[in-house]
């Protein structure tokens, strides 16, 4: 494709696949981006574990932000206690609006999928408003909210970038994630009911139970990913449209095939992939909106392994009966 517009077509490629790793600060820039996808990668990790397709962590990025925002303006506390509760604020956000699909699904068998996408639209006009009417900086020449207090924000971690402390959270949230699917009886029961709901139900297993607890955890990691990404990133909450984390999420996860272990590699490799595309677009005569196009097609080629394994299980066990 590179080849077909481009003047410098190897240049360009140098720039895609080099670029990215040249400098201490593009480096950074992977990392800074791969900390919100590490959350959202792990949110959406736990619903497909469960087989739920719920696409709620859109919404509930920027539902989390916008009250965590509110914390962290409004609220004076000490340093390290503001942070927490700024992450908690986000985290319990996070909690109640996934509990809503995952209650409709639970009780009344509601689509999970529609269910999340129409919430989304709903919790994002409320922190419009929220940020339009309670939070907004009518001095500020744009829509952003008031400066957040300094004790809130999360402290820089690699000088001369722009890596905070939620990357040690991001990582610690990995493996408490791991061990919560693959060493409790809690992940037992959610991946069993991944595997066949059916068999888990006739097994003991309360599949009510496990739905509800899977978009409850998916909740609150998607709401502390909102939350930290807003104290870590910015000064000012500014986000005027979701900020599409969520639905990166679920191309993480894909990528990963739903492993946490497996999210920080699918994160990180997204996030490779758009700085270099960034890259590309600045610093090369390939258009901008052939690098969108780029990317999807090396992550539709990545992630149609999967799809495609599970094509050719199928083909094999029809074959054999």
């Amino acid at each position: 494709m590179i080849l077909l517009i481009s003047d410098q077509p190897l240049e360009a490629l140098k720039t895609f696949v080099l670029g990215p790793l040249s400098n201490k600060r593009y480096i950074g820039n992977i990392i800074e981006m791969a900390i919100p996808l590490i959350f959202s990668g792990l949110a959406m990790s736990v619903v497909f574990q469960a087989s739920l397709f719920n696409l709620g962590s859109e919404g509930i990025f920027y539902i989390s932000g916008a009250v965590s925002a509110a914390v962290a303006i409004f609220v004076p506390m000490p340093t390290i206690f503001h942070q927490l509760v700024v992450i908690m604020a986000g985290a319990m956000v996070g909690a109640v609006v996934a509990f809503i699909p995952g209650v409709m699904k639970a009780k009344w068998n509601a689509s999970e999928l529609v269910t999340s996408l129409m919430l989304n639209n709903i919790v994002f006009g409320i922190g419009l408003y929220f940020l339009n009417y309670k939070l907004r900086d009518i001095n500020a020449m744009s829509v952003v909210s008031y400066e957040m207090q300094e004790s809130a924000l999360l402290p820089r971690i690699i000088p001369g970038t722009r890596i905070h402390f939620g990357l040690i959270i991001a990582l610690v949230a990995v493996a408490v994630v791991y061990m919560i699917l693959y060493k409790t009886k809690w992940g037992y029961e959610i991946r069993m009911t991944g595997l066949n709901a059916e068999f888990a139900k006739y097994s003991g297993i309360n599949t009510f139970k496990v739905i509800i607890i899977a978009h409850l955890l998916s909740g609150i990691i998607a709401g502390m990913g909102g939350a930290i990404e807003t104290i870590g990133m910015h000064k000012r909450f500014e986000w005027t449209m979701l900020p599409g984390y969520g639905f990166d999420g679920a191309l993480v996860a894909m990528l990963a095939r739903n492993n946490p272990i497996g999210v920080i590699g699918a994160a990180l490799f997204l996030a490779y992939i758009r700085v270099g595309a960034d890259l590309v677009a600045r610093l090369s005569d390939v258009p901008a909106e052939m690098i969108g196009i780029l990317q999807g097609v090396i992550i539709l080629f990545i992630s149609a392994e999967r799809f495609l394994a599970r094509y050719k299980q199928k083909m094999i066990l029809k074959e054999a009966k």
